[in-house]
C-alpha cells in the first residue's frame, strides 16, 4: 500500500446468538435497531449470510483461520457435551496455536494494531487471543457467557467497574478507547460482544418500555412459546422443545437495543477520529437466535428453528458491511458466502498476501473464498458450501451435516442418515421436503457432501450401545 492509498482498519463486530431477523433492516418490527439499520444503508447488506456451525465456538474458529471447523476440529461449543440416540464425538477444546489466526496474519503481513474486545470461548488461559496474534486482550477468555451482565461481571479477563455498569456498554467504552488511541497506524478491532446470549439481562428502563411496547402491541397476551417434543438428549430426556413462534421478550428486545445504542456509539468515535471513510465496518452473528429453549427469548421467522439446529434460523446470519467509497450504500447482496470467506476476503483487502498458512497446515487445506469482488464490483461467486455439526446441542436439535448449493440445501441427519431436500428460494421455511419429488437432486448433493465430509475427515456420531435409563432413586 502506498501513502495516498492507506491500508484500512478493520472493525469486525460478532454478536453472539443474534437471529437473522433480529434487526429492524431484516423485518423485525417489535426490537427496534435504528444505528445498525443506517449502517446497513450506508453500505452492503447480505441476505444469505451463513455461520459455519449452529453454535459458538467452531464459527469463531472459522473466522480466525479461514477454515471449516470439521478441519480446524473445533466442531462443538467449547465445554459442550451430550449423548441421545447417538454417541458424542471427540473435538479440540482450543483453537489449536498452530493454526495462523487472522489477527497473526494482519500483525505480520500488515503491520495492524490487533486488539480483540469481547467473548472469545476459544480455550482455556494458554490459547486467549493474546496466544493468538493479539496485541490487546479485554474480557477474552474461556467462557462462553457471563455470569452477569451488571458488575461485578465475574470475567477474568476483565476488571470489575462500578456495581451495576452494564457489561456491553463497558465493552464499548474499551473499544472507543482503542479507537480513539490508534494513531495512524493500521488496527484490527475484533470486537465480539457477549451479548445478546442468555443470560437475559438487561438496563430496567429498557426492559420497562418493552413491556409496555409488547402491552400497546397485544403481544403480552400472544401464547408466543409453543411446547413440542420430547429433547433428544438424554441429560433433557424430562424435557420438551420449547419453541418461540413472534419476537416479544422484553428482556431481550432491550438487550438488542442497547447493543445497538454501542454499536452506534463505536461509529460515531470512527467519525470522530476522521477513520472512518478508512474503515471496513463488518457485523455479523456466531450462529442464529435462541429460539427453542432457555427461556427462547426470540423467534427466527419465516426461518426454521434457531441456534443448535441445521435449519436456516440456526445457520443464516444477519452480514452488514460498510466501506465508504469501495462499498456503495443501500446495497442488498443475495449471494451465498459463509464465516470461512472472512479469513481470506479482509487479508485480500489489507494487502496481505499471499495468504499465510500455518506452519504446520497441510496444503490446499484453506476453505473460505475471497468475496472481495463481490463488494466491489457485483461479482459473484458459485460454489457449494458446508456445514458439519456431529452433536447434540442444547435446544434440541440433532447431529448432522448440509450442503447449499445455489438455491438448493441438503440436510443429512446422523441419527437415520436419512435426507431432506429444500428449496431456499422457494421455501425459505423449510417445510416442504423435496428430496422424495427431486431424487437426483438430492442424490447428487448428498454425493457432494459426502465427498466433502471424507476430504475434510470429519467425525461422523456412532450409534449409542447403551439405552436410555429411567430415574433411580437415591
Amino acid at each position: 500500500m502506498t501513502e495516498a492509498c492507506p491500508r484500512p482498519n478493520i472493525v469486525f463486530v460478532l454478536i453472539d446468538d443474534l437471529g437473522w431477523a433480529d434487526l429492524g433492516c431484516y423485518g423485525s418490527t417489535f426490537y427496534e435497531t435504528p444505528h445498525l439499520d443506517r449502517l446497513a444503508a450506508a453500505g452492503a447488506r447480505f441476505t444469505n449470510a451463513y455461520a459455519a456451525a449452529p453454535v459458538c465456538s467452531p464459527t469463531r474458529a472459522s473466522i480466525m483461520t479461514g477454515k471449516y471447523p470439521a478441519r480446524v476440529g473445533v466442531t462443538q461449543w467449547i465445554g459442550g457435551h451430550a449423548v441421545g440416540r447417538l454417541r458424542d464425538v471427540p473435538y479440540f477444546h482450543e483453537l489449536p496455536l498452530d493454526e495462523y489466526s487472522l489477527a497473526r496474519a494482519l500483525r505480520d503481513g500488515g503491520s495492524y494494531q490487533t486488539w480483540h474486545v469481547g467473548k472469545w470461548h476459544l480455550g482455556e488461559r494458554r490459547t486467549w487471543p493474546d496466544r493468538h496474534g493479539f496485541d490487546v486482550n479485554v474480557a477474552g477468555c474461556q467462557l462462553g457467557h457471563p455470569p452477569s451482565y451488571m458488575s461485578p461481571y465475574g470475567i477474568p479477563a476483565i476488571e470489575d467497574g462500578p456495581p451495576g455498569e452494564y457489561l456491553t456498554d463497558r465493552l464499548t467504552d474499551e473499544a472507543v478507547a482503542l479507537v480513539e488511541n490508534a494513531g495512524d497506524q493500521p488496527f484490527f478491532l475484533n470486537l465480539w460482544h457477549y451479548a445478546v446470549h442468555t443470560p437475559i439481562q438487561a438496563p430496567e428502563q429498557l426492559v420497562r418500555k418493552y413491556e409496555e411496547k409488547a402491552r400497546a402491541l397485544g403481544l403480552d397476551q400472544v401464547d408466543a412459546i409453543k411446547t413440542g417434543e420430547p429433547m433428544p438428549t438424554w441429560h433433557q430426556r424430562h424435557e420438551y422443545v420449547q419453541r418461540r413462534v413472534v419476537q416479544s421478550d422484553p428482556g431481550y428486545a432491550a438487550m438488542i437495543e442497547n447493543l445497538d445504542t454501542n454499536i452506534g456509539r463505536l461509529l460515531d468515535a470512527l467519525d470522530r477520529t476522521g477513520k472512518a471513510d478508512n474503515t471496513i465496518v463488518i457485523f455479523t452473528s456466531d450462529n442464529g437466535g435462541l429460539s427453542s429453549c432457555a427461556g427462547s427469548p426470540t423467534c427466527n421467522a419465516p426461518l426454521a428453528e434457531g441456534k443448535g439446529w441445521m435449519y436456516d434460523g440456526g445457520l443464516r446470519v444477519p452480514l452488514l458491511i460498510r466501506w465508504p467509497g469501495v462499498v456503495d450504500p443501500n446495497t442488498t447482496l443475495p449471494d451465498v458466502v459463509t464465516s470461512p470467506d472472512f479469513y481470506p476476503t479482509l487479508l485480500e483487502a489489507a494487502a496481505v498476501l499471499p495468504i499465510p498458512q500455518a506452519p504446520y497446515s497441510r496444503a490446499g487445506e484453506a476453505d473460505g473464498h475471497t468475496f472481495l469482488p463481490l463488494l466491489m464490483s457485483g461479482q459473484s461467486q458459485s460454489r457449494p458450501i458446508f456445514w458439519h455439526y456431529p452433536h447434540y446441542g442444547n435446544q434440541g436439535g440433532t447431529p448432522g451435516a448440509a450442503v447449499r448449493e445455489g438455491d438448493w440445501k441438503l440436510v443429512r441427519f446422523f441419527e437415520d442418515n436419512h435426507v431432506e431436500l429444500y428449496n431456499l428460494a422457494e421455501d425459505i421455511s423449510e417445510t416442504r421436503d423435496l428430496a422424495g419429488t427431486n431424487p437426483a437432486t438430492a442424490a447428487r448433493l448428498d454425493a457432494t457432501l459426502e465427498h466433502w465430509l471424507r476430504e475434510v475427515e470429519a467425525r461422523i456420531p456412532a450409534p449409542n450401545p447403551v439405552s436410555a435409563y429411567d430415574d433411580l432413586p437415591g
